[in-house]
């Protein structure tokens, strides 16, 4: 019933806001792996990902939208500013940060949406969401169907985010242990090896 009332040349309120913040989504993922700066790019991650748990709200999916700013949001991107911050990376622009490989990436990026788009059109068809009806999202089915089906994704996902948080640890360690030796062997410092050995 829902198919035969709704099309695509009458869309409704709530199809409207999810194509307005779909384009802002994705004007925010492109700024994010377009900028030079490392840290606009996390802030522009920030949007992104916002952008995405603004789009679960709409499809009725209140526990996914919640899961995506708690774990991505709340935690994925903090992880990425502390290992910014605890390797030293450059705050202003940085012209490392392009490979030169960018239309590559271009042709791969377009080449993986298209497949997406494609594989998602053809599996959801002729499939409405009935907004006026029981939510299919909420947190009982979303929590049933989640810790069931999907125990083993889930698991692996907090051990990623654990491996990547001690990734972030040792680096830092890492990058503290150069800098010391460095300063250690440097010639002329005050109370450094190289003086010491002049001085005898």
């Amino acid at each position: 019933m829902a198919a035969d009332s709704r099309g695509f040349l009458s869309p409704s309120g709530v199809e409207i806001a999810f194509l307005l913040v779909g384009l802002v989504t994705f004007g925010a993922a492109l700024v994010t792996v377009t900028t030079r700066q490392l840290v606009h790019a996390a802030l522009w991650l920030v949007v992104t990902l916002g952008g995405l748990a603004v789009e679960y709200l709409l499809l009725t999916a209140e526990f996914i939208a919640w899961v995506q700013v708690l774990i991505y949001v709340g935690s994925v991107v903090v992880l990425l500013l502390f290992g910014l911050m605890l390797t030293r990376a450059p705050i202003g622009r940085s012209p490392d940060a392009d490979s030169g490989n960018r239309w590559a990436a271009l042709t791969v990026a377009v080449a993986a949406a298209a497949a997406l788009v494609w594989v998602v059109v053809d599996a959801f068809r002729t499939t409405w969401i009935d907004l006026d009806g029981p939510a299919v999202g909420s947190t009982a089915v979303t929590g049933a169907s989640l810790f069931q089906n999907w125990v083993l994704p889930f698991e692996a996902l907090s051990v990623l985010l654990l491996a990547a948080l001690v990734g972030a640890i040792v680096l830092s360690r890492k990058a503290k242990a150069d800098t010391a030796s460095g300063a250690a062997s440097t010639p002329g410092v005050p109370g450094s090896r190289g003086e010491k050995e002049g001085v005898r």
